[in-house]
């Protein structure tokens, strides 16, 4: 059998940019390919909506992959357990309220799980800026701005392009980038006790598990937050190697930005 270079190539091209074409108008757009954000890719798109994630790095996962220290176990707690097994990843009881599994099987079956789903993933993808329109003087996060990772890394100036969104989803995790970028470059004030940005805390497991959930919301019309980022933009702590609430906070934003979609 004999192969041409140039088909394989003509296949690559094809193939990325019919993808990357029915991402001009997404229902969603997610930023950051950790636990919650793989989650709520799956369910949305599961769902029928038109997503795509896009993660700075070239491997998805966030860090889950690494357990704890690099000990590539991870611990969920008993009412995470479904969104594990529903895709298939097996668990293991430890305790009472305490599950593990294998870190690198969770990982890569939340990911393959979300592609199959209907989500569309695009890595080395660096998301820059959001783009912002306003009615009757409120502001609304309706796209966002993108660029290529190794133009990022490299500090070209190479403009970016832009992806139009219904909602946004800031799962960057503790730096919560989009949300720093959105805040630093306009007057706009967030749905937090400030205005602004709260930071994150130090570790504390138990309250930072239930506040992942509770702090996944809409901080910004157009713009919610999950996992990590959640309590990073709402002042709680973070909660270590223990992903329960960050599967949780992914299966929440999904539902919510459903119910809206659907209207």
């Amino acid at each position: 059998m004999s192969l041409d270079e140039r088909i394989i190539t003509q296949a690559i091209l094809e193939g990325y940019f019919e993808k990357f074409k029915s991402s001009l108008d997404l229902d969603v757009a997610i930023v950051g390919g950790g636990p919650s954000g793989l989650t709520a890719a799956r369910l949305l798109a599961a769902d029928g909506f038109n997503v795509a994630l896009f993660e700075r790095k070239l491997s998805l996962g966030g860090g889950m992959w690494g357990g704890g220290m690099t000990f590539n176990i991870i611990v969920v707690q008993e009412e995470s357990v479904h969104l594990l097994t529903d895709v298939g990843i097996p668990v293991a009881h430890y305790k009472d309220n305490y599950y593990t599994a294998d870190a690198v099987a969770a990982t890569t079956t939340l990911a393959s799980a979300a592609c199959l789903a209907g989500a569309k993933v695009f890595n080395c993808m660096s998301v820059e800026d959001v783009v912002l329109r306003e009615q009757d003087g409120v502001k609304r996060v309706t796209g966002i701005v993108i660029n290529s990772s190794p133009v990022e890394m490299a500090g070209l100036h190479v403009d970016p392009v832009v992806l139009g969104s219904k909602y946004l989803i800031e799962a960057t995790g503790h730096a919560v980038e989009v949300l720093q970028t959105l805040v630093r470059k306009n007057d706009v004030r967030l749905n937090t006790p400030s205005g602004k940005i709260e930071g994150e805390q130090s570790m504390w497991a138990e309250v930072a598990e239930t506040n992942t959930v509770i702090n996944t919301r809409e901080i910004f019309p157009g713009l919610y937050v999950a996992g990590m980022a959640a309590n990073a933009s709402y002042g709680s702590y973070r909660m270590g190697p223990i992903f329960g609430g960050m599967l949780l906070s992914g299966e929440k934003v999904a539902a919510d930005i459903a119910a809206k979609l659907r209207g």
